[in-house]
């Protein structure tokens, strides 16, 4: 296993959309188990293939925190099929480091996926773990959690975030 490195927005590879998978075998599960790490490492609850610069249809997710054993989901070709309710919480990314935004997504979902022997599951989630499922199947198509701000504050966090990075290069 390996520590991979985070692509960071404004990163173009970021906004590319993934490819399903169709090939299940030991390098899609080296790329889990890297991915995995790099979430823990970083930390985070979620991370999605193209993060780590590889443009295929892989998450992985784990919201038990670091007081409860661990409950990581592989998630290969996610898809929400169900949705219902409506929930603003704050969302980061370790791929846009150190902002936060309020984001509207569904309360709860239902998404379907292979695991990593291709074999079909389906999981139902609320709170925290419907909220990472949509943010990391979003990152398969392309699409980060600022995207869904409005054009006002989408404006408004390019300017704190191209300073906000600035300050970090100067540190």
């Amino acid at each position: 296993m390996a520590v991979r490195t985070i692509l960071r927005y404004p990163e173009p590879l970021l906004k590319k959309i993934s490819a399903p998978v169709v090939v299940f075998d030991d390098a899609l599960k080296q790329l889990a188990q890297d991915m995995a790490e790099t979430m823990y490492d970083a930390p985070g609850v979620g991370l999605a293939a193209p993060q780590v610069g590889e443009l295929t249809r892989l998450i992985v997710i784990d919201c038990s925190g670091r007081e409860n054993p661990p409950d990581l989901i592989v998630a290969v070709n996610p898809e929400i099929v169900e949705k219902e309710g409506e929930s603003c919480e704050e969302e980061g990314c370790l791929s846009v480091p150190e902002y936060y935004a309020v984001v509207k997504r569904f309360e709860r979902v239902t998404m379907t996926y292979q695991d990593i022997e291709g074999n079909p599951q389906r999981r139902q989630a609320e709170g925290l773990l419907a909220v990472a499922m949509q943010h990391e199947i979003d990152h398969l198509q392309g699409v980060l959690f600022v995207d869904h701000l409005s054009p006002l504050k989408r404006s408004i966090f390019r300017k704190k975030y191209k300073k906000l990075m600035q300050e970090r290069e100067e540190a």
